[in-house]
């Protein structure tokens, strides 16, 4: 036998179904998207149908299929059973039954685990899904099951759990079914059955078409049972943790009243409800009840108290559709449709608007069509004649929901089903926008068009007409917000445009006053927008263009508070100082600390309040530059107030004082000052600025002249001393006081004949301006410089000599003790000389022993081959030796004056070679004494050339000691010598 499901091929049926086309943006009057849909291939049906390439050997009576584990009778005792995860491996199960009982329908719960069959002679067999027996249900005996309510929350693979049963005589029975063997004396599958109500239509028992249990929130369980035009809801609650006792608890309740339920007239012999659940073992989320007056479809609600079913609608039969001739068999219920199956075909109605959207019609070769069911655990529906399977895959059901809910205004589910698809979104926020603007809704109409793609143009111009310049500015708003950094030229526009409506609607609140809390509002929140960060760099780029917008308006507060934003404080500060607020300018000026914008304001600053700007100076510390604010200081410290004046002299002396700033204008400026309005502290400045020219930081010329004009004759004289004029600085402090002339005389200690000039006026001033002899005297010994014959011509001739009597006497004393000290001085110099000369003498006549084996300190060969050199201190060296030595440690200029020694010898020797060749007679007198001079230049050449390489040894003299610090070898051929050496 062929596989059922081996790999379902596509055998597509060659009559194609109708597929009912679908809403377009041209059915729904949509405007224009700037999206453009192109699909690049043709896109699949939501109900794509397969037939299965089976052939039952037997005809197909009954069919069952949930958690992929499928259930099929055939022929009269065949039950055929097929695992979908293992589709090649079906397993045929014989009933066994010998009379002519037939299988009358097939119950699967949601496990797929318990098979419970109910035969025709109302007898009831059972059948899990781990073994091969099938077992009876004797309890069940003489019932004819028409439903089966299955327990999701406490059926597993061994045991239902407590069910219902439903039968054709309106009763409804509670019983639970176990997969064990039991006992020795209960090895029937059924542990108990039941009764637990009864349902009737018209006085009369009917028949229980339809049983679903559901458990609600705080142990509330919701049963619903159906029969031919009824639907009955049973509501109750459960104890918790007795669950497992049934649910007799819960038609008890409701015994003392009748069940809720709804009924329709119309009889067509059966009914058939069907369930959607998302997730298998959950909750059914909505219903569709097939009876005769068409189907009853809504939402199951668990809160609601008294009823499950909300939202409920009927869809009534299309006329194509006749009771007695082409009755509905069954019922499927989707997530947005539920499908009808007619004896020759299949119709899907979308739940939302109640329009069939897909028809498909089946051969009949195949038969008629029997039953129609799906799989909760997935998302398959099947179909199946006495000959054929057929099953349908459900793709992308929600696809087109989001149209239906946008026709019917529901525009958040329709935003929620089209959120993976732009252009569909689009679509719907485009129809919202208009829907809201039909119906007065600007503001939500304008945050709907600026997320669409239409014209930009368009939709301005629609809120320009209606005036609503409210909406449009949350539509410029939404807009702006949403586009890219990139778009710089849409962004400068927006940007623009709502400045100006901000300002008109600005203008209009102000001017009325009632309003000033709504104006308010309006202010605070175009600041905010004037100071979004997202926006900043366009809003900067285009600050000219605000600005004019600003002061076309006249809105000068907001003018302000935009140019701090841009940290445009120039406009700020000049703003504050046209309006006389110089306190407000100067604390903008302070926070943000800009030297440019000190430097530009500070004039005006300073004329109105000098104390705080220096104070905010000072403040600044070493980040302003003092001479760039000389202009202001020097402005107003010449037509300014006392207070002006005083605040200038504190922040030079800050620069100078604290500072330390050495420039020479500043430093001339506070003399200028001291000089004008502090005489006080002009010599005191002057005494620690320094006594040396190079300590100096003013123009001593200037300082010079500048004391001079305002006459300050003693800050004349430390200038003067400071520029070394000791004689001009003598003249003047002759004017101010004899001391400090006598301090400045004694200034140039290293130049004596000044030294005693300056005292020598000195002692003229006393003597013939004061006329004071005792001065005079003191002058003496004052100075060590002058003698008393130096000053006696000042003296006029009528003085008595008795004046000068001791200092004659100290005088000639002092002659006296020099001569004597000159004596001695010689005698010692005669000694040492005698002493040289002895010395001399015995230097000629010392000498030093060469023994015959002796050998050279720098070569080691022997000393006695070649011309030598001894040292007093040992060591000795042949000639070219020491000079090879020597030579690498002279000075340039040494080693230049050798060479040339050197060339000199040589040019002497080769002199002295000719000479010796025979000469004539007449001319022998001349070469004899050119010999004798050519002997005596040779000689003083060896000498000069000794006392350059032989002044001292090479080992153990000053040569050895600088050289200590230089390498052993030179590290410009240190590479070569290393490589030698590897």
């Amino acid at each position: 036998m062929a596989s059922i499901l081996d790999e379902y091929e596509d055998s597509q049926i060659t009559k194609h179904p109708v597929q009912h086309s679908r809403l377009s943006a041209a059915n729904i009057g949509i405007t224009h998207s700037g999206f453009v849909n192109v699909r690049l291939e043709e896109e699949k049906p939501i109900f794509n149908k397969q037939r299965i390439d089976f052939s039952p050997p037997e005809k197909i009576n009954h069919f069952a299929v949930c958690n992929n584990q499928l259930c099929m009778s055939l022929g009269k005792d065949t039950l055929l059973r097929i695992d979908l995860g293992k589709p090649d491996q079906p397993n045929q199960i014989e009933l066994g039954r010998k009379d002519d009982s037939r299988v009358h329908k097939l119950f699967l719960d949601p496990t797929g685990s318990h098979l419970v069959i109910s035969l025709s002679t109302s007898e009831c067999l059972y059948l899990n899904r781990n073994t091969q027996k099938v077992r009876s249900l004797s309890r069940w005996r003489g019932h004819l099951i028409e439903s089966v309510g299955w327990n999701k929350l406490l059926g597993t693979e061994t045991n239902t759990g407590p069910v219902l049963v439903g039968t054709s005589q309106g009763i409804v029975f509670e019983a639970e079914i176990s997969a064990s063997e039991g006992s020795l004396f209960n090895t029937n599958p059924d542990q108990y059955f039941r009764q637990v109500h009864s349902v009737e239509e018209d006085g009369k028992p009917a028949p229980v078409c339809c049983l679903e249990v559901e458990r609600g929130l705080e142990s509330k369980y919701f049963i619903i049972a159906t029969t031919r035009k009824r639907l009955f809801q049973f509501v109750g609650r459960v104890p918790e943790g007795s669950e497992q006792q049934g649910f007799s608890s819960l038609f008890t309740q409701n015994q003392d009243l009748l069940p809720s339920f709804q009924e329709f007239p119309v009889n067509m012999g059966y009914s058939e409800i069907a369930f959607y659940t998302s997730k298998l073992r959950s909750c059914p989320k909505a219903f569709a009840w097939m009876m005769g007056n068409g189907v009853l479809y809504g939402q199951l609600d668990y809160g609601r108290p008294d009823s499950l079913l909300s939202d409920v609608e009927v869809w009534e039969y299309t006329p194509d559709i006749d009771l007695n001739i082409n009755k509905p068999i069954s019922i499927v219920l989707t997530q947005f449709h539920f499908l009808l199956l007619l004896p020759d075909r299949v119709k899907a109605i979308c739940t939302l608007n109640g329009q069939v959207v897909y028809e498909d019609v089946f051969p009949d070769k195949f038969g008629a069509l029997r039953k129609m069911i799906k799989d909760p655990s997935g998302s398959l529906v099947w179909i199946y004649t006495e000959k054929a399977v057929f099953r349908y895959h459900i793709q992308r059901e929600a696809r087109d929901v989001w149209q239906m809910y946008m026709s019917m205004n529901k525009f958040d589910l329709a935003k929620e089903y089209c959120r993976d698809r732009p252009e569909c979104m689009d679509m719907v926020l485009a129809k919202e926008a208009e829907h809201c603007f039909q119906n007065k809704r600007y503001l939500e109409s304008a945050k709907c068009y600026a997320m669409t793609q239409n014209y930009f143009e368009e939709i301005a111009l629609k809120f320009i007409e209606a005036k609503q310049e409210e909406a449009l500015k949350e539509f410029l708003l939404k807009k702006l917000n949403n586009l890219k950094q990139s778009e710089r030229t849409q962004i400068t526009l927006l940007v623009t445009w709502l400045t100006e409506l901000y300002l008109n609607r600005l203008g209009l609140l102000e001017a009325n006053d009632g309003k000033d809390s709504l104006f308010q509002e309006t202010r605070d929140e175009f600041r905010r927008f004037l100071s979004s960060a997202k926006h900043k760099e366009c809003l900067y780029n285009n600050r000219s263009t605000i600005y004019d917008l600003l002061a076309s308006h006249g809105n000068v507060d907001d003018m302000v508070y935009f140019s701090v934003i841009m940290q445009d404080y120039e406009r700020v500060i000049s703003h504050h100082c046209q309006h006389d607020d110089y306190s407000a300018a100067l604390e903008v000026l302070s926070k943000h600390c800009d030297e440019k914008l000190f430097y530009k304001f500070s004039p005006v600053l300073m004329q109105h309040i000098p104390k705080k700007v220096v104070d905010a100076w000072i403040q600044m510390g070493k980040r302003l530059d003092p001479k760039r604010l000389i202009p202001a200081l020097v402005n107003y410290s010449q037509m300014g107030s006392t207070q002006q004046i005083n605040e200038t002299i504190r922040y030079m002396e800050f620069c100078v004082y604290t500072l330390t700033v050495t420039e020479e204008a500043i430093h001339n400026y506070l003399l200028s000052l001291y000089a004008k309005y502090k005489p006080d502290s002009l010599l005191w400045y002057l005494e620690q600025a320094g006594t040396h020219a190079s300590e100096i930081h003013y123009d001593l010329k200037y300082a010079l002249r500048l004391c001079a004009e305002h006459g300050y004759l003693q800050a004349c004289v430390l200038v003067y001393k400071i520029m070394e004029l000791y004689e001009e600085a003598v003249d003047l402090a002759l004017q101010v006081d004899v001391d400090l002339a006598k301090s400045c005389a004694d200034l140039p200690e290293d130049d004596e004949e000044l030294r005693k000039k300056l005292w020598l006026k000195i002692a003229r001033h006393v003597v013939q301006e004061e006329k004071d002899v005792k001065k005079a005297m003191n002058c003496l010994s004052s100075c060590n410089l002058l003698k008393i014959e130096d000053i006696l011509p000042f003296f006029p001739d009528f003085v008595t000599i008795d004046h000068f009597k001791e200092a004659i006497c100290i005088s000639l004393e002092e002659y006296n003790q020099h001569i004597e000290e000159l004596k001695q001085e010689m005698e010692e110099a005669t000694e040492s000389a005698k002493r040289i000369r002895e010395d001399i003498q015995e230097m000629r006549n010392k000498y030093g022993v060469v023994e015959s084996q002796e050998k050279c300190a720098a070569c080691d060969f022997p000393l006695l081959n070649r011309p030598f050199y001894l040292f007093l201190c040992g060591h000795v060296f042949h000639y070219d030796c020491l000079l090879q030595e020597v030579t690498p440690h002279l000075s340039t200029y040494k080693q230049n004056r050798l060479e040339e020694l050197q060339k000199k010898l040589a040019a002497t020797t080769q002199t002295s070679k000719s000479r010796h060749r025979p000469a004539l007679k007449e001319e022998g007198d001349t070469a004899s004494l050119g010999k004798g001079s050519a002997g005596a230049s040779r000689e003083q050449i060896k000498s000069d050339m000794d006392d350059i390489i032989a002044c001292e040894c090479v080992y153990c003299g000053e040569l050895m000691i600088r050289s200590i610090d230089k390498p052993f070898i030179d590290p410009q051929t240190f590479e070569e010598e290393k490589s030698s050496w590897l």
